[in-house]
């Protein structure tokens, strides 16, 4: 099977899972907001943005180190027992120590939800842990259908609690653990992970390698917490949870699109692995770089022309300040896709080091630009400075890995195209002519076969084999 064919199969199948997993906030969007309040919303917003925040602290990164490690193991038995012995261990000492911390503060704290702040947070790292796993043995199939088991499971139980309880916050946040519970129930038993759990495969070595690999990760995870989530820590102290609510609701689309995307980053961070010492691998970076770049950046505006009809039907009136900040957001995670194509990259070749150097850079920038404008244009300084950022960190990774690594060679004359079109999309967007916006909706699509008409052939005839073996 060549590269790019076994990409695809592998992207199709871990598509399947993570877009049930990740998706399943924006699909019950229209639950959500008819159900809780801005402010309600906003909390349970915050509630994840701590959960997030404080994630890659309790688990040091050591999932990704797994997994990388994991991929050069796979014939190993040996090496993969003390591999994930060593990890699980250090989790359930980080986890043991985060609940005596959070059990010596809990009294200080006056915060209802406090409680489902410290159980949510820990199954998140246990759950994040096992789909690493999953992702490292190469059973991407059972990836997918933990990933279908947690979005069923949450959304029974949101509507269960939600609709039928009336349950409000505490149901939505109960909901979340119950789904991470079912993902590591399943992955624990279907994975066989019992076998490869021990206390006497405890690998000091073995640990050693994978905090080597990982360690560096967590300041780049906290840069990326500050890219999605740090805005809304700033709006909140600044003009309070409703805001927060309005926000959160703004990045919903957006954050569905780069959900679509970091599928597709999944296998394609396990082909680099693999195939980075390959003599043509330059080749092969470029031509995939350039087909799934133009393939977002044409989604990005085809979304954009669609939010007008997309906003209405998804969120309830009562969030509409919201839809101005949409396009603004949708152009940050169009240079998210840059940043995530140029990072792999970095993972293939265990440069982690140079992964969190540049995220934290990135970093700064958004919390100083976000920080100079809220006074002026209130709302919108938070999704300005992270296209900002976002813009920064696409350009300086891309000239780090050319110079260090590869040549990262865009197609210039789809990048033009592309950026005038989005130009125009985003005035119509913006101003109140209806007639304008149907033609932009329809000429959008018109675009997107037309800059991807050879990666679409690609596909189809990828799907017509696949069809054919059936």
């Amino acid at each position: 099977m060549s590269k790019s064919k076994e990409l695809a199969k592998n992207t199709v199948i871990i598509f399947i899972g993570t877009v049930c997993t990740k998706l399943i906030t924006f699909f019950l969007l229209p639950l959500y907001t008819a159900m809780l309040t801005t402010a309600e919303y906003g909390t349970v917003d915050l509630l994840n943005t701590i959960i997030s925040l404080l994630s890659p602290i309790i688990s040091l990164q050591i999932s990704q180190g797994l997994f990388r490690h994991l991929i050069d193991s796979r014939d190993n038995e040996k090496e993969k027992k003390e591999l994930i012995s060593s990890s699980i261990l250090l989790i359930i000492i980080n986890c043991f120590i985060y609940l005596l911390l959070f059990l010596l503060i809990s009294p200080f704290v006056n915060n209802k939800y406090k409680y489902f702040l410290a159980i949510n947070l820990i199954f998140s790292v246990l759950c994040d842990l096992f789909l690493q796993i999953s992702r490292g043995f190469g059973e991407n199939k059972q990836y997918s259908i933990a990933g279908v088991i947690t979005a069923i499971t949450t959304i029974i139980c949101n509507v269960l609690f939600l609709v039928s309880l009336k349950m409000k916050v505490n149901g939505m946040l109960l909901g979340t653990l119950i789904g991470y519970a079912s993902s590591i129930i399943w992955l624990f038993f279907k994975l066989k992970l019992y076998k490869y759990i021990s206390i006497y495969s405890f690998s000091k070595k073995s640990l050693k390698k994978l905090l080597k690999y990982s360690l560096p990760l967590v300041p780049n995870q906290l840069s990326w917490w500050v890219f999605n989530t740090s805005d809304r820590i700033i709006v909140s102290i600044i003009m309070g949870l409703s805001f927060t609510g309005l926000l959160s609701v703004s990045y919903k689309f957006s954050s569905a699109y780069i959900i679509i995307y970091n599928i597709f980053n999944l296998s394609w961070t396990e082909s680099m692995a693999l195939h980075i010492n390959d003599e043509d691998v330059e080749e092969y970076f470029n031509k995939t770089f350039n087909i799934i770049f133009n393939l977002f950046f044409s989604i990005g505006i085809v979304l954009i022309a669609f939010m007008p009809i997309i906003f209405k039907i998804m969120v309830n009136d009562s969030y509409s300040y919201a839809k101005g900040l949409i396009p603004i957001a949708i152009l940050s995670v169009i240079c998210q896709v840059v940043v995530g194509l140029v990072s792999v990259v970095y993972v293939s070749k265990n440069d982690t080091k140079a992964i969190a150097n540049t995220s934290i850079l990135a970093a700064i920038v958004n919390i100083v630009v976000h920080l100079a404008l809220i006074k002026y244009i209130g709302l919108y300084a938070a999704v300005v400075s992270t296209f900002v950022s976002y813009f920064v960190f696409a350009i300086y990774r891309t000239i780090d890995v050319s110079k260090k690594y590869l040549q990262v060679k865009f197609d210039i004359k789809k990048l033009l195209i592309s950026t005038v079109y989005l130009i125009i999309v985003l005035l119509v967007y913006y101003c109140n002519y209806n007639y304008l916006k149907i033609i932009i909706m329809i000429s959008s699509i018109v675009y997107l076969f037309f800059i991807n008409k050879n990666s679409i052939n690609f596909i189809i005839n990828i799907l017509k084999e696949k069809v054919k073996k059936v």
